[in-house]
């Protein structure tokens, strides 16, 4: 029931150092009212604040910290198609739901391209994104991937690249295939977050920061309650993912949190960066346990991976990255590292977001397994949807059967990093 958080502003990672501006919204005092309260102004709680107020909703959004604070502030910002377990959920239905799904494990980029241009969001969005090749089981992964848009008619540029194209186009000799989409692609997440949240302001939404959410009282219109002040609304959306406590009862041990790990080198000069990435396209690989980079606005290398899954935080985030990055980059041997950061993403043990309602009227949306940018804009309308009374896509999602685990989340945690330990295995053959 209740949320233990004590305020924080952003970690000191790049993308805090080159945000537009910092978010400075008043911290939640007094009774107030709304339609709907939202709980996490990360990307999930910021989309549907925005989606709602787009269609005529008051909205509160409550967050404990800063304006994406959390993971949608930090990742690795790459937009990439796909939404955890949606193969799972057609297993589970059908067939007859195939083009939905397909559809809907795009809508993620429709609402972020969308909302760009509407609201005229800085954020470095830049189209093109690359799936690599390690070894050559990886191969018939890109034949599929090229499969499936066939199937579907995609409208947008795809190409597969055999092993002399990937390495000339990547600069690096780790790979033997790739994968490139240019309807995916990269961003700056933080300042994507703000642009959004400044929009949903304006258009109407209150927004209340430095205000950690303590309890909900439940009841026709729920009560969301802060030390300082208690929002009433006809329905409330918990949008915490990995960094919330709320609703114990109901909540406990489905998501569990993993550290997420990024290095931004200095600045890469001209003749480099035309032989790493000359198209600027975001990078991951197809591995079990993957690495991610990409190019900043300014040129740095952006390098990311490793997923810890045990709690355990690494003494060094560059001594845990910077191997990594050398073994695809040999080259950047003599490249400083100028920021390393980290923070937690939601897993949840069958990879399908953790979705449902509580007392008809508190919905929750979590756990997005590491694909957040796109699965965040993708639920942020579907629980809209919900909302305004459209329950099919919600139903979908809210169907699926989640285990929980027993025991405390730190047993939780050792449990996931053993299961782990077989894909870091297979990785390696």
């Amino acid at each position: 029931m209740k949320a233990i958080n004590q305020k924080q502003e952003h970690t000191r990672s790049y993308y805090a150092a080159t945000a537009n501006e910092v978010s400075d919204y008043p911290v939640l005092e007094g009774r107030q009212s709304a339609d709907i309260c939202i709980v996490g102004a990360g990307f999930t709680g910021v989309a549907t604040a925005l989606t709602l107020v787009e269609r005529g909703f008051s909205v509160a959004l409550i967050e404990a910290n800063r304006v994406g604070w959390g993971a949608s502030g930090r990742n690795g910002g790459q937009l990439i198609n796909g939404i955890s377990g949606l193969e799972k959920i057609r297993k589970k239905h059908g067939d007859g739901i195939a083009d939905m799904l397909w559809d809907i494990r795009w809508r993620g980029n429709d609402i972020v391209y969308e909302r760009v241009e509407k609201y005229a969001i800085q954020c470095d969005l830049k189209s093109g994104f690359v799936q690599t090749a390690l070894k050559s089981r990886h191969l018939a992964d890109l034949e599929e991937l090229a499969a499936q848009r066939q199937r579907h008619n995609f409208p947008y540029k795809y190409e597969i690249w055999d092993k002399e194209k990937t390495q000339a186009m990547l600069g690096s000799s780790a790979y033997i295939g790739g994968f490139a989409c240019y309807r995916d692609g990269h961003l700056h997440p933080l300042n994507l977050c703000n642009g959004e949240a400044k929009a949903a302001h304006a258009l109407g939404v209150q927004i209340y920061e430095q205000s950690p959410v303590t309890a909900i009282e439940h009841g026709n219109r729920p009560k969301v309650k802060t030390a300082t002040g208690v929002v009433e609304a006809d329905a409330v959306v918990l949008a915490g993912n990995a960094y919330s406590t709320l609703e114990s009862k109901h909540l406990s041990n489905l998501v569990f949190p993993a550290g997420s790990y990024i290095i931004a080198t200095e600045p890469l000069s001209e003749k480099v960066v035309n032989e790493i990435n000359p198209r600027d396209l975001a990078v991951c690989d197809l591995n079990e346990v993957v690495d991610y980079f990409r190019l900043s606005a300014d040129k740095r290398l952006l390098y990311g991976g490793a997923c810890n899954y045990s709690g355990r935080e690494p003494k060094s985030i560059k001594s845990y990255i910077r191997p990594r990055m050398l073994k695809i980059y040999p080259q950047l041997e003599d490249v400083r590292i100028e920021y390393e950061w980290g923070g937690l993403i939601g897993i949840v043990l069958n990879r399908t977001p953790a979705v449902g309602r509580i007392n008809k009227n508190v919905y929750y949306c979590q756990g997005y397994s590491g694909h957040g940018l796109n699965a965040t804009h993708i639920m942020g309308e579907i629980v809209a949807d919900a909302i305004a009374g459209t329950m099919e896509k919600f139903d979908l999602f809210a169907d699926m059967k989640h285990f929980r685990m027993p025991g405390s989340q730190w047993m939780g945690n050792q449990i996931i990093a053993l299961g782990m330990l077989y894909y870091r295995l297979k990785d390696m053959l």
